[in-house]
């Protein structure tokens, strides 16, 4: 089915074994801040995007909110709790109107059953996931503030950039609050970033939306160049 062609978890499987996977799974839909999933909910089923943006969202004890992930058409979602057997840890909610295929645990068995290549698929997917979350966590440890607003941004950027008039549009809506979720500081600290850039031409940010109008010297700051060669 030609909706899942391209897809990660489905790769290797030909175009009838498409039509096969799609036929076991449900449609969903969501507008903007609905939810797939919440946190605590069963986990029940996993999820792969087909259109729009979906953020994976924690919430700590303490009531606050974070930013795990954004996840884009073709990518998995909500996957490890099921096969854990337990609730789901984080919440999928749609930042933009956004539309997903699900399938309940007793068909992915089937599934990878049938075409083992599926199973071997989400175990890459799911290795990649936890390498950025440590990947995220060292960041946390170790760099400074600026550096990771920068990394973030940048990697907001080979996710959802779209090149128009005057730079690169990340192309969904991300909030100053949201950079500080996915950054572990606070929006004060993001909004202080973000006005420094604005007045050396590096960015441009409105209402939810981050244009990028120097790529080159966002990656100069993610990779800290300024400071190794001074």
């Amino acid at each position: 089915m030609h909706i899942l062609v391209g897809t990660q978890l489905f790769r290797g499987l030909d175009s009838p074994q498409l039509i096969e996977v799609a036929a076991e799974a449900k449609r969903v839909t969501k507008e903007p801040e609905q939810y797939f999933f919440r946190q605590g909910d069963q986990a029940r089923r996993l999820f792969v995007a087909l259109k729009g943006r979906v953020k994976v969202v924690q919430i700590t004890p303490q009531g606050h909110q974070i930013v795990m992930r954004y996840v884009g058409a073709g990518e998995m979602f909500g996957s490890v709790p099921l096969y854990a057997g337990r609730e789901y840890l984080s919440a999928g909610q749609a930042v933009t109107s956004a539309e997903a295929l699900s399938w309940s645990g007793a068909a992915m068995d089937r599934l990878m059953s049938r075409w083992p290549v599926i199973a071997r698929n989400a175990v890459e997917l799911l290795a990649e996931e936890l390498l950025d979350i440590r990947t995220r966590y060292q960041e946390l440890a170790t760099e400074r503030v600026e550096r990771r607003v920068a990394r973030a941004l940048s990697r907001l950027v080979r996710q959802a950039g779209r090149k128009v008039e005057g730079g690169v549009l990340i192309d969904f809506p991300v909030s100053r609050q949201d950079l500080g979720e996915i950054t572990g500081t606070t929006l004060h600290t993001v909004s202080r970033i973000l006005s420094s850039w604005e007045q050396r031409g590096i960015v441009s940010s409105g209402r939810r939306r981050i244009l990028i109008r120097r790529p080159h010297e966002l990656i100069s700051i993610a990779e800290d160049l300024y400071h190794k060669g001074s």
